[in-house]
């Protein structure tokens, strides 16, 4: 069981409140979606296969958080997740990626997280065994040494080895090149699947190839760590138990799913969005993909469809995939007191990345209060005037108000930069000022 099982909607809520402001609708939905998978899981057999996931769709302007709740709550639950464009899907029959893809993709994401934490269950194992190949290296054992003088030397040598006083010594290791490095790439959706074993099939054509490499001891104890632990990995188990991660508990996050929603046949590149709906709609109802790692049913994974829809709207999808996001969500856009939020509260704030980042060159950044206001000023100035592109537009401006100091950085000495409403304004009075210029700038 994942550990969304111990999560109630409430504190799933309270986990997502560290890292996204304000959207407290959606936070509130996914908080469901994702109960309700635990709830799932208690319930009879019979009646666990009949019950849905009820997919979501987000409708907001972009940069206001669709994409961050999404992925912060497939870390939440441990799920495999896989974020997709819709519009970069195309209707069988054209050139692109068919929707099939998608869980193909996620498929290989999970088994690469089992792999993952498959490795991490065997490290002490692996570490052990690795521990034992370095030392076969440095003192190999010799047929005509007595036992008790061969494992005296050698438990010295171990005890040299674990204190880091062997660290600058050279070994010499053999590392296993790849079998046959092939990849295919395809336009088409039925080409797209012979990738599936040709390069395993080719590979056992050709002998394995193994080259020497000269590196020092602490390198040789990390590659050959990596070696064991995939020996000891049991990939038929990780392959089992990722398809069903996936089964029950993925998420594919569809963004820009409002750019598939035209109905209308015109020429050029959208000639197959309503193909695209129509294509979306088995896999999200529910069916069975071919994917390399076997057959995975899409019944209970989890969507979450996102889009502007500043053109179109969610009535403009046909109705059948519609019917298929039963939880509509509006996004609201940001105001200037929750992009003065977004500045200083998530985990991950902007002030403290950019501090953060130039704390590596000894130079500290002091933010006043009054700086932070003049920001949030600005961007819902900028949003207002030209395109509204939310929180992003808060990278631009502080890109632009810290261009100079990151630039001179390497050349200043150590010393405290403190950034006020003034600073601000002179960096960004010119360009906000001139309305040509902060369209192409701002």
């Amino acid at each position: 069981m994942n550990r969304e099982a111990f999560f109630t909607p409430r504190e799933i809520v309270s986990e997502l409140d560290k890292y996204i402001v304000g959207q407290n609708k959606a936070k509130k939905a996914v908080s469901i979606a994702l109960r309700n998978r635990w709830r799932r899981q208690r319930v009879s057999p019979e009646l666990r296969d009949e019950i849905a996931p009820k997919n979501i769709l987000m409708i907001g302007p972009t940069g206001v958080g669709k994409t961050e709740i999404a992925r912060r709550l497939a870390k939440l639950s441990q799920a495999p997740f896989l974020k997709v464009e819709a519009s970069k899907f195309t209707e069988v029959g054209y050139v692109g990626r068919d929707v099939e893809s998608m869980i193909r993709d996620l498929s290989d994401i999970a088994v690469k997280m089992l792999t993952d934490e498959e490795k991490k269950t065997v490290m002490t194992k692996a570490e052990d065994l690795a521990e034992e190949r370095i030392l076969d290296l440095l003192y190999p054992k010799n047929k005509t040494e007595e036992s008790d003088s061969l494992n005296d030397t050698r438990e010295k040598l171990r005890r040299l080895l674990q204190e880091g006083k062997l660290d600058e010594r050279y070994v010499d290791i053999e590392v296993t090149s790849r079998n046959f490095p092939i990849q295919v790439f395809s336009p088409t959706s039925g080409l797209e699947e012979m990738d599936v074993n040709i390069s395993d099939m080719l590979g056992n054509l050709f002998p394995k190839r193994t080259k020497k490499r000269k590196v020092k001891v602490p390198e040789a104890m990390k590659i050959l760590i990596q070696e064991e632990a995939e020996k000891l990995v049991d990939m038929d188990k990780v392959v089992k138990f990722a398809i069903e991660r996936v089964e029950q508990a993925g998420i594919i996050f569809i963004d820009e799913i409002d750019k598939i929603a035209g109905r209308e046949s015109t020429a050029g590149p959208d000639v197959s969005r309503e193909g695209v709906q129509r294509d979306l709609l088995p896999i999200i109802e529910g069916c069975t993909v071919n994917t390399k790692h076997g057959m995975v049913r899409t019944d209970h994974i989890l969507f979450v469809g996102a889009g502007a829809f500043h053109v179109s709207k969610p009535s403009d999808l046909i109705p059948e995939l519609q019917g298929r996001f039963p939880i509509r969500v509006e996004l609201d856009p940001l105001t200037k007191e929750d992009l003065i939020r977004i500045l200083t509260e998530p985990k991950n704030a902007l002030i403290r990345q950019y501090k953060e980042l130039l704390k590596t060159e000894n130079i500290e950044l002091i933010f006043k209060d009054d700086s932070m206001f003049e920001i949030a000023e600005i961007a819902a100035q900028v949003n207002d005037s030209t395109e509204n592109i939310g929180a992003r537009r808060l990278h631009t401006i502080m890109e632009k108000i810290l261009e100079d100091i990151s630039f001179n950085a390497p050349d200043l000495p150590k010393q405290k930069i403190v950034i006020d409403a003034k600073y601000v304004k002179e960096k960004i009075e010119g360009i906000v000022k001139d309305r040509d210029l902060s369209h192409y700038i701002l």
